[in-house]
Protein backbone atom coordinates (compact mmCIF):
# COMPACT_ATOMS: atom_id res chain seq x y z
CA UNK A 1 0.00 0.00 0.00
CA UNK A 2 1.48 3.51 -1.09
CA UNK A 3 0.29 5.35 2.25
CA UNK A 4 1.14 8.72 0.16
CA UNK A 5 -2.00 8.13 -1.10
CA UNK A 6 -3.80 8.75 2.25
CA UNK A 7 -0.98 11.95 3.32
CA UNK A 8 -2.72 15.57 2.08
CA UNK A 9 -1.01 18.23 1.22
CA UNK A 10 -1.95 21.66 3.15
CA UNK A 11 -0.07 24.33 1.22
CA UNK A 12 1.01 27.75 3.25
CA UNK A 13 -0.45 25.48 6.80
CA UNK A 14 0.69 27.00 9.34
CA UNK A 15 2.33 29.83 7.55
CA UNK A 16 3.20 31.23 4.11
CA UNK A 17 5.81 28.88 2.62
CA UNK A 18 5.19 25.52 4.22
CA UNK A 19 3.51 22.38 2.81
CA UNK A 20 1.50 20.52 5.29
CA UNK A 21 1.58 16.89 5.77
CA UNK A 22 -1.66 15.73 7.18
CA UNK A 23 -2.26 12.79 8.36
CA UNK A 24 -5.97 12.69 8.77
CA UNK A 25 -6.96 10.63 5.81
CA UNK A 26 -4.52 8.51 6.20
CA UNK A 27 -6.42 7.67 10.19
CA UNK A 28 -9.72 7.92 8.64
CA UNK A 29 -8.56 5.00 6.61
CA UNK A 30 -8.58 1.91 8.65
CA UNK A 31 -6.33 -0.45 6.48
CA UNK A 32 -4.10 2.52 5.83
CA UNK A 33 -3.83 3.25 9.35
CA UNK A 34 -2.63 -0.17 10.30
CA UNK A 35 -0.88 -0.53 7.27
CA UNK A 36 1.44 1.92 9.22
CA UNK A 37 1.78 0.75 12.62
CA UNK A 38 2.45 -2.85 11.03
CA UNK A 39 5.12 -0.95 9.26
CA UNK A 40 6.69 0.55 11.75
CA UNK A 41 6.30 -2.52 14.19
CA UNK A 42 7.79 -4.82 10.97
CA UNK A 43 11.08 -2.09 10.70
CA UNK A 44 11.65 -2.51 14.10
CA UNK A 45 10.62 -6.90 14.35
CA UNK A 46 14.99 -7.29 14.83
CA UNK A 47 15.44 -5.06 17.70
CA UNK A 48 14.46 -5.52 20.98
CA UNK A 49 12.89 -2.86 23.09
CA UNK A 50 11.17 -2.99 26.61
CA UNK A 51 8.59 0.12 26.29
CA UNK A 52 7.33 2.31 23.66
CA UNK A 53 7.71 6.22 23.50
CA UNK A 54 4.88 8.02 22.26
CA UNK A 55 5.75 11.71 20.82
CA UNK A 56 3.10 14.41 21.60
CA UNK A 57 0.59 14.64 20.30
CA UNK A 58 0.21 12.73 16.89
CA UNK A 59 3.17 10.17 17.76
CA UNK A 60 0.61 8.94 20.29
CA UNK A 61 -1.71 8.00 17.82
CA UNK A 62 0.68 5.17 16.33
CA UNK A 63 2.35 4.46 19.57
CA UNK A 64 -0.84 3.52 20.98
CA UNK A 65 -1.56 0.99 18.98
CA UNK A 66 2.02 -0.47 18.63
CA UNK A 67 2.52 -0.84 21.99
CA UNK A 68 -0.84 -2.88 22.31
CA UNK A 69 0.05 -5.27 19.64
CA UNK A 70 3.09 -5.64 21.07
CA UNK A 71 1.78 -5.85 24.28
CA UNK A 72 4.48 -3.65 26.13
CA UNK A 73 4.41 -0.26 28.02
CA UNK A 74 3.42 2.78 26.45
CA UNK A 75 5.72 5.93 27.69
CA UNK A 76 4.04 9.55 26.88
CA UNK A 77 6.79 12.49 25.97
CA UNK A 78 4.84 15.62 26.43
CA UNK A 79 4.97 19.10 26.54
CA UNK A 80 6.15 21.52 29.26
CA UNK A 81 3.22 21.36 32.48
CA UNK A 82 0.89 18.95 30.61
CA UNK A 83 1.87 15.70 32.87
CA UNK A 84 0.33 15.54 35.63
CA UNK A 85 3.53 14.02 38.33
CA UNK A 86 6.91 14.92 39.10
CA UNK A 87 9.25 15.01 35.51
CA UNK A 88 11.94 14.89 34.13
CA UNK A 89 12.37 17.44 31.20
CA UNK A 90 14.81 18.66 28.46
CA UNK A 91 14.53 21.92 26.95
CA UNK A 92 15.88 22.27 23.07
CA UNK A 93 16.80 24.90 21.01
CA UNK A 94 14.22 25.81 17.71
CA UNK A 95 14.65 27.94 15.08
CA UNK A 96 13.10 30.83 16.68
CA UNK A 97 13.27 29.85 20.35
CA UNK A 98 13.08 26.86 22.44
CA UNK A 99 10.72 24.24 23.69
CA UNK A 100 11.07 21.42 26.56
CA UNK A 101 9.28 17.87 26.57
CA UNK A 102 8.72 15.82 29.53
CA UNK A 103 8.81 12.05 30.44
CA UNK A 104 7.04 10.98 34.74
CA UNK A 105 9.91 10.54 37.06
CA UNK A 106 8.64 6.68 37.01
CA UNK A 107 8.25 6.05 33.77
CA UNK A 108 11.61 4.91 32.20
CA UNK A 109 13.87 1.86 34.26
CA UNK A 110 17.60 2.26 34.29
CA UNK A 111 18.71 -0.17 31.33
CA UNK A 112 15.04 -0.27 29.47
CA UNK A 113 15.35 -0.22 25.66
CA UNK A 114 13.32 2.18 24.51
CA UNK A 115 11.92 2.46 20.75
CA UNK A 116 10.54 6.24 19.90
CA UNK A 117 7.45 6.78 17.90
CA UNK A 118 6.39 9.81 16.03
CA UNK A 119 4.32 10.96 12.99
CA UNK A 120 6.83 13.07 11.52
CA UNK A 121 10.37 13.39 11.31
CA UNK A 122 11.40 17.04 10.87
CA UNK A 123 14.56 18.90 11.32
CA UNK A 124 14.98 16.33 14.32
CA UNK A 125 14.64 18.58 16.81
CA UNK A 126 11.76 16.54 19.00
CA UNK A 127 12.93 13.45 18.59
CA UNK A 128 17.14 13.95 19.60
CA UNK A 129 15.61 15.95 22.20
CA UNK A 130 13.25 12.84 23.23
CA UNK A 131 16.60 10.21 22.89
CA UNK A 132 18.46 12.68 25.32
CA UNK A 133 15.55 12.38 27.58
CA UNK A 134 15.63 8.99 27.90
CA UNK A 135 18.87 8.52 27.85
CA UNK A 136 19.38 11.20 31.00
CA UNK A 137 16.34 8.67 32.74
CA UNK A 138 18.46 5.71 32.65
CA UNK A 139 16.88 4.37 29.19
CA UNK A 140 18.56 3.02 26.22
CA UNK A 141 17.49 4.10 22.32
CA UNK A 142 16.37 0.94 20.84
CA UNK A 143 15.53 3.25 17.32
CA UNK A 144 12.90 6.38 16.22
CA UNK A 145 10.38 5.38 14.34
CA UNK A 146 8.11 7.40 11.91
CA UNK A 147 5.55 7.60 9.54
CA UNK A 148 7.09 10.54 7.50
CA UNK A 149 10.16 11.70 6.80
CA UNK A 150 10.78 15.39 5.15
CA UNK A 151 14.31 14.33 3.85
CA UNK A 152 15.14 17.83 2.90
CA UNK A 153 15.03 19.05 6.40
CA UNK A 154 17.82 16.72 7.33
CA UNK A 155 16.36 15.09 10.50
CA UNK A 156 18.44 12.07 10.40
CA UNK A 157 21.61 14.27 10.89
CA UNK A 158 20.15 15.33 14.59
CA UNK A 159 19.61 11.54 14.77
CA UNK A 160 23.10 10.53 14.09
CA UNK A 161 24.19 7.25 16.04
CA UNK A 162 20.40 5.93 16.55
CA UNK A 163 18.71 3.39 14.14
CA UNK A 164 16.11 5.64 12.72
CA UNK A 165 13.19 4.31 10.33
CA UNK A 166 10.76 5.74 8.27
CA UNK A 167 7.82 4.93 6.37
CA UNK A 168 7.26 7.85 3.62
CA UNK A 169 9.64 10.17 3.00
CA UNK A 170 9.62 13.21 0.90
Amino acid sequence: MDLRQHIRNIPDFPEPGILFRDITPLLQHPGAFAHAVDGIARRFSSVEFDAIVGVESRGFVFAAPLAYQLQIPLIPVRKEGKLPFETNSITYALEYGSDTVEVHVDAIDKGQSILIVDDLLATGGTARATAALVERCGGRVAGVGVVIELETLGGRRALEGYRVESLVAY
